[in-house]
């Protein structure tokens, strides 16, 4: 900043010092909240998005820049906590405001593009989600170029998405093209190209090409092991996955002690009621099942189920899957209909 921004700058803090303070505090909750969400903290982290939002709307006004990201970071946290209804308008307020402000070409609408086709894929709107997909990854091409590896993420990101959406036809392809640009241009050894490959093995697996997924997850837990270290929360990751390819393919007693080792690194680097840790709680409950063990395995699912439930909300899809996972594991423990039935009610109170 040159002397005469500065003192333009010093001069309108002295001219109203409370409201550069409000300000301030809005960027000050807005980066705490960062950090909770990134903990899973939600119930945490919301107030504080809220309170930056309110005040750069009051000081900023509602078309600011400020606006935009706050708008943004409150969607994205409403979306993970599936309040899908809630999300869908302050996103779309928030494209808005950033292309009025930079222009249709620019990188900031690009990510604002793209967090909007996730809310239309996650509510089940493929072609309304397609083009905005399209328009995202042309502006990052045009203005990083083809072959950048932000290109790469954006590339895989929305691959993943359409995975999720059921779409693996569409996503193979744009999964391989980002992990080829990856690979040259970050080196076959770089932890994002680990990222792509567990992406790319877990889609292979669902498609029935187990065959293929797991050298793909291999090389991911060997990428991350050496270059994020042995106790990182990606390697745990694809930790949890090769563990639950190999129990898939019955191939018990090597994926035991990678599951284990997953939810030893879980619990130390995100603590034992984080949805992750939860989710690893499950394979290990699933392993435990297909061993044989399922009076084991029941009290894991439970407390998986319950993690979920607590962190992410009873109908988010997650919590579903644990409370399908546990109903699954008290049937094999052959318990009669009804104190199936109390058990699982119990998980909702």
């Amino acid at each position: 900043m040159n002397s005469s921004k500065r003192w333009k700058s010093l001069v309108g803090f002295l001219k109203n010092p409370f409201r550069q303070f409000l300000i301030n505090t809005a960027t000050r909750a807005n980066a705490r909240a960062q950090a909770l969400e990134a903990g899973s903290q939600f119930a945490k982290a919301e107030p504080l998005y809220r309170q930056a939002l309110e005040i750069d709307e009051q000081y900023l006004g509602p078309e600011h820049p400020h606006v935009a990201r706050d708008l943004n970071n409150l969607a994205v946290l409403l979306q993970r906590t599936n309040r899908l209804g809630e999300a869908e308008p302050l996103m779309r307020r928030a494209l808005a405001i950033d292309e009025k402000h930079f222009g249709p070409g620019h990188l900031t609408v690009a990510i604002r593009l793209n967090n909007l086709a996730t809310q239309l894929l996650a509510t089940n709107r493929l072609a309304a989600a397609e083009p905005l997909m399209r328009r995202a990854l042309a502006i990052r091409e045009k203005n990083l170029g083809p072959e950048h590896p932000d290109v790469a993420f954006l590339l895989a990101n929305q691959a993943q998405l359409l995975a999720n959406a059921g779409q693996p036809a569409k996503a193979e392809p744009m999964m391989r093209r980002a992990l080829a640009i990856q690979e040259k241009s970050l080196g076959a050894e770089h932890p994002e190209v680990a990222n792509s490959l567990n992406n790319l093995a877990v889609l292979l697996n669902k498609t029935g090409r187990q065959k293929e997924a797991i050298p793909l997850i291999r090389r991911a837990v060997a990428i991350y092991d050496t270059k994020s270290g042995p106790e990182h929360p990606n390697l745990a990751g694809s930790l949890n996955t090769l563990g639950n390819f190999l129990t898939g393919a019955n191939q018990l007693q090597e994926a035991e002690p990678l599951i284990r080792r997953a939810l030893a690194i879980r619990e130390k680097q995100l603590g034992a009621e984080h949805p992750d840790y939860a989710a690893t709680l499950l394979n290990l409950a699933g392993w435990l099942k297909t061993s044989g063990k399922s009076a084991e395995a029941e009290p894991l699912a439970r407390r998986a189920a319950g993690i979920q439930i607590r962190t992410l909300g009873l109908k988010h899809p997650n919590s579903q899957s644990a409370i399908v996972t546990y109903r699954i594991i008290l049937t094999a423990l052959r318990l009669p209909n009804a104190t199936i039935a109390a058990k699982l009610q119990s998980l909702a109170e």
